[in-house]
């Protein structure tokens, strides 16, 4: 046993530790699932509890261990599963009170993903309204805090995932990404995550009443946060399974082989009309130092026609969200959610007819220049948002809060866009508050991505520990 309390540890470190059989799986879930009921009442980070059940399943999970070995690399480890994507027999309500009752007939990939390699589901955690917004409340469940500050946000929209995580909530928590929804969490928490690639990890809601627009396929993916990179990396290894109900994802593994010589990495600190935060300057350099301690060579130059990315991105998503989900939002969404959508389309704009095919259109010609710079530097660091973070009302404040909570992001939202894979990694900690940064990759190189988090983590330290000294 060790002296850490089991809710603290790894999932590698569960991983191992169950698999060796020095603790049991039912002694890691039932230590979340204490740690859950203990301080979900003031983070409201899960809003479904399964904690019951998951116990029962870990004791029938160590039978099995006992009598035939673990069932995958994940055997025993708790995991939370956020409420936007299906999980068989629970609803699927995505943060709309309205859908409080679709009931899901089947797991999506990512729970069945979970589910093949041994991790135990102890809950569904907070998303906002139709899981768009940078931060994480709703009418039907209520906000969700930052573990760090009250008036600080938890992110969005995965930031239930997030504050669940960093929190001792189970050790892996899911979620997803359309315009940064796995990487505004881990900046405003201090947890870890990348954004994987477009067609990387297979993706489907069985209780969905119809496909998705375009757009939506080819921004939004799936994929983990956690407290440490080396729990991404293990758990990204069995999310990127092929399912054969999405035709789109590509079944390659996480792992390739390494680069010839040291990573080329480009480094920018360019955050166009908006003005860089010396917090985030500060985590920029010590991302950079630790690269070039790490074997890296960084060079500091601009990647490609960033800003440009970010506005079409914005005018293109919009516009496809104003012509197939307006209706629904007006009819089911609050008040607020109107109210922030009504800011969306003032500031971003939105394409309608020709305009969004050739829009659409030229998102080839941006993800070609992208590719052909990821030739010469297959990374890239760059800033996530310009600032530390923002107050988890901030996108209710009308434009100009919508500006700095989402427009800010150009770095963000922008490699969705264009499909590339984007991790996002504490490298400062500012005035109690972690600082994110981001680094981009190569289509499908999210295991280099991870190496470069990885030396940025070693430098930093583990913020989670950070967090557990509060209590």
């Amino acid at each position: 046993m060790t002296e850490r309390p089991l809710w603290q540890m790894s999932a590698c470190d569960l991983a191992d530790a169950i698999a060796a059989g020095t603790i049991s799986s039912k002694e890691a879930v039932t230590a979340a699932v204490d740690r859950m009921r203990e301080r979900n009442g003031g983070i409201n980070a899960v809003v479904d509890d399964f904690g019951d059940e998951a116990i029962v399943e870990a004791e029938a999970m160590d039978m099995q261990l006992r009598q035939s070995g673990p069932v995958g690399p994940l055997h025993g480890v708790p995991v939370t599963i956020k409420e936007n994507v299906d999980q068989a027999g629970k609803a699927t309500p995505n943060g709309v009170t309205a859908f409080k009752d679709v009931i899901a007939p089947a797991d999506s990939p990512v729970a069945a993903n979970f589910k093949k390699a041994g991790a135990i589901v102890i809950g569904r955690t907070n998303t906002p309204e139709f899981s768009f917004r940078v931060t994480t409340v709703n009418e039907l469940h209520g906000r969700t805090f930052n573990p760090w500050n009250d008036w600080a946000t938890a992110g969005g929209s995965s930031g239930g995932a997030a504050a669940a995580v960093m929190s001792g909530m189970g050790a892996l928590a899911h979620g997803n990404d359309i315009a940064g929804s796995l990487r505004f969490p881990p900046a405003a928490t201090g947890a870890t995550s990348v954004k994987p690639s477009l067609g990387r990890v297979p993706a489907y809601n069985p209780s969905a009443p119809a496909e998705r627009g375009l757009l939506a396929q080819l921004m939004s993916v799936q994929g983990v946060i956690a407290r440490e990179v080396r729990d991404v990396r293990l758990a990204m290894r069995e999310l990127v399974r092929p399912d054969p109900r999405d035709p789109w994802m590509v079944p390659l593994p996480l792992d390739a082989a390494p680069l010839e010589g040291p990573v080329r990495v480009a480094f920018t600190k360019n955050t166009f009309e908006f003005d860089l935060d010396p917090a985030v300057e500060k985590a920029l350099d010590t991302a950079r130092d630790a690269l070039v301690d790490a074997g890296y060579e960084v060079f500091e130059v601009e990647p490609p026609l960033v800003r440009e990315i970010a506005h079409e991105a914005g005018k293109c998503l919009f516009g496809e969200v104003k012509a197939l989900m307006a209706k629904d939002i007006d009819a089911y969404g609050s008040d607020t959610i109107n109210a922030i959508f009504k800011d969306y389309f003032e500031y971003f704009g939105a394409y309608e007819g020709d305009d969004l095919l050739r829009g659409l259109a030229r998102r080839s010609h941006y993800a070609r220049e992208w590719s052909l710079f990821l030739e010469e530097y297959p990374l890239v660091l760059t800033p996530f948002l310009p600032h530390p973070t923002y107050s988890w009302d901030c996108d209710t404040k009308g434009v100009d809060g919508v500006v700095d909570a989402l427009g800010s992001s150009v770095y963000g939202y922008s490699m969705n866009f264009v499909g590339l894979p984007a991790g996002n990694v504490p490298a400062n900690y500012n005035d109690g508050l972690p600082v994110g940064i981001q680094i981009v990759g190569r289509r499908f190189r999210e295991d280099l991505i991870l190496d470069a988090c990885e030396a940025v983590e070693q430098r930093v330290g583990v913020m989670a520990e950070r967090l557990f000294e509060r209590g």
